[in-house]
């Protein structure tokens, strides 16, 4: 049997359904067991315990994504998420970054994946026969997450199975989860997002987990009218994009009626415009839940299951969860004033996977992190400001580094230099803009089919000038301010 608390549970929950997808139901026994191939086919090819080796999956969401995940875990190894929609040079980056010899790949990503050593497919990396399965420790690594920080490369994110465990039980317990939920999975699972607050909580709970291979306007609301899904999670863009579906629909009334019998609806991962709260009430009767997290902390921040909702806010610290306001001396800041969010908790993360001097500066001597986030707090509720550092844009859900883009940029021969800034924007919460200096003639959309080829979907700029020169400071770094001004 499985040590790895999560899927020891499954047993609990046998024949219940635990995932739907493409129209199957798959039950929590089947998941079990074919967590458990996997795990089997990992020992053998390996001798026994991995002991901490990072293993690659790269799986679309669904049955087998959490098979994967839960095989890697049971047979100890450090499991890392590798993104369907990255192009292979960022693939390769996580790979490369991570030592990783070992992937397992949907048979249907074949050429996605970066060159390792051992390359499995999801097909083969099964194996049935008896093994003794490691005992996991809860202090083990169980997963790393990229995530932009302020660097210009993403950090690896370093979570236990306690960090991970103490996350999922928080939310299940403060959000209400229970066997009766039924989900609709429509958020990418390389981000805690997605990972964490719907799959992961729905699997604790012994909840169904429905999934859509992407998200899709159409398709959730067609989900929502079956009046069957009771929790939803998603990021501000994607609520736009629902509103202007059922304004373009016909049958707005069996739309809203399937909205109404859900008993929590929730938004994260970037600031949801008040206006969009208030059409979506209009629309579902649901005053979105905003809650704040981060990769390095899960969630942290949350309005109530019960009670008062404040719009633009995200609500007070989740049980267990320690948070203070500290301003530019690190000193805790009265209410009513700015302060970067730092966190204690369980959950907060083990490290930045092989950056000691970056984990060590996340943190302040008495040991809280430093989110970079900034907030204030008015009447024991949370509202966030925005980002300490210019370089970070958040953007349809997710952040991104400018300072990375700028990287991609500057390797195409024709840019010279560049400056890219995130500009706020209604559906996006903000858009990716860059402005260039060229050194020989290049057309704009000519550089942004160059950089879809380089960089993830959300990270190519959507505007992109061609400029004669940068406003500059006295130290010649770009004023980013100035920059957002030309778009």
């Amino acid at each position: 049997m499985s040590s790895v608390a999560i899927v020891k549970r499954a047993l609990a929950h046998g024949d219940s359904t635990a995932i739907i997808e493409a129209g199957r139901s798959y039950s929590y026994r089947e998941l079990y067991g074919q967590s458990l191939r996997v795990t089997r086919f990992l020992l053998s090819k390996n001798g026994g315990d991995l002991a901490g080796a990072r293993v690659g999956f790269i799986v679309p969401p669904g049955f087998s994504y959490a098979a994967v995940q839960w095989g890697i875990w049971s047979a100890g190894g450090i499991a890392v998420p590798l993104p369907v929609m990255y192009p292979k040079a960022e693939l390769e980056y996580i790979v490369n970054d991570c030592s990783i010899s070992t992937v397992i790949a949907h048979d249907s990503l074949r050429d996605r994946v970066p060159s390792v050593a051992n390359l499995y497919f999801v097909s083969e990396a099964t194996l049935e026969a008896d093994q003794q399965l490691p005992q996991i420790d809860k202090d083990r690594p169980a997963m790393i997450l990229y995530t932009s920080g302020t660097t210009s490369r993403p950090k690896g994110v370093v979570t236990t199975h306690a960090n991970i465990e103490s996350q999922v039980t928080t939310l299940v317990w403060a959000w209400g989860w229970t066997k009766n939920d039924h989900t609709l999975l429509v958020l990418p699972l390389h981000h805690v997002h997605g990972l964490v607050n719907v799959l992961s909580c729905a699997l604790w709970a012994g909840a169904k987990c429905e999934v859509l291979p992407k998200f899709d306007a159409k398709a959730t609301w067609s989900a929502f009218a079956r009046g069957e899904i009771t929790v939803f999670m998603a990021v501000p863009t994607i609520y736009s994009k629902l509103i202007a579906e059922w304004e373009s629909s016909p049958d707005k009334k069996t739309l809203s009626a399937g909205c109404r019998k859900m008993r929590l609806m929730v938004s994260g991962s970037a600031a949801l415009p008040v206006s969009t709260l208030e059409k979506w009430k209009k629309i579902s009767g649901h005053t979105i839940m905003e809650r704040y997290g981060m990769t390095e902390t899960g969630m942290t921040l949350s309005n109530p299951l019960v009670g008062v909702r404040v719009p633009g806010s995200v609500g007070s610290p989740l049980p267990g969860v320690q948070v203070r306001l500290a301003g530019d001396d690190g000193k805790s800041v009265p209410e009513g004033e700015p302060g970067e969010i730092q966190v204690k908790s369980a959950g907060v993360f083990k490290e930045y996977w092989n950056r000691p001097d970056a984990t060590k500066q996340a943190f302040t001597p008495d040991e809280w992190f430093c989110t970079g986030d900034v907030a204030v707090r008015e009447n024991d509720v949370y509202r966030i400001l925005g980002r300490k550092s210019v370089d970070i844009i958040k953007t349809g859900g997710y952040k991104v580094s400018a300072l990375e883009i700028e990287e991609a940029l500057r390797t195409h021969p024709a840019v010279s230099d560049c400056a890219v800034v995130g500009v706020d924007d209604k559906v996006w919460g903000q858009k990716v803009c860059a402005a260039v200096i060229a050194k020989k003639q290049i057309e704009p959309t000519s550089l942004r089919s160059w950089a879809k080829e380089r960089l993830a979907p959300y990270k190519v700029p959507v505007e992109i000038k061609i400029v004669d020169e940068l406003p500059r400071n006295a130290l010649g770094k770009p004023v980013k301010p100035e920059v957002a001004r030309m778009f």
